[in-house]
């Protein structure tokens, strides 16, 4: 049983901008978690209308948001993602990371279309 699914904002987005968000919500009910960083790269003025569909999805509580505290091992793992990768692998994305380091610790899936980036870190 799927418990949460992690998007990032490339992921998100392809949904956002066709306008079938409705689709995942239908798919996923209870279980989409878009972490902050996410959120707020949704906040750019050139794509306010997508964070505009987040925000009613918000409102109708068909998804929430996930924060990542600092002190955490969560936190650890985002910094290290986005700041201080390990020998052989590269920085990514806030989105991409957040949305890893949540499902890392919360034993859930992450949603993204962005494989480059991820690939050596989920396998």
């Amino acid at each position: 049983m799927i418990k949460s699914i992690f998007f990032d904002t490339d992921c998100l987005s392809a949904f956002l901008w066709v306008k079938h968000e409705n689709l995942l919500v239908k798919l996923y009910p209870g279980k989409i978690i878009i972490p902050k960083q996410v959120y707020d790269e949704l906040s750019s003025p050139g794509i306010f209308h997508l964070k505009a569909r987040v925000d009613e999805l918000l409102v109708k509580n068909q998804i929430s948001i996930a924060e990542i505290s600092v002190g955490t091992d969560i936190f650890d793992l985002y910094y290290q993602l986005t700041v201080e990768p390990t020998k052989g692998h590269q920085i990514i994305g806030k989105g991409e990371a957040a949305s890893l380091a949540l499902a890392y610790f919360n034993d859930g899936i992450i949603a993204s279309n962005n494989l480059r980036d991820v690939i050596l870190y989920v396998t």
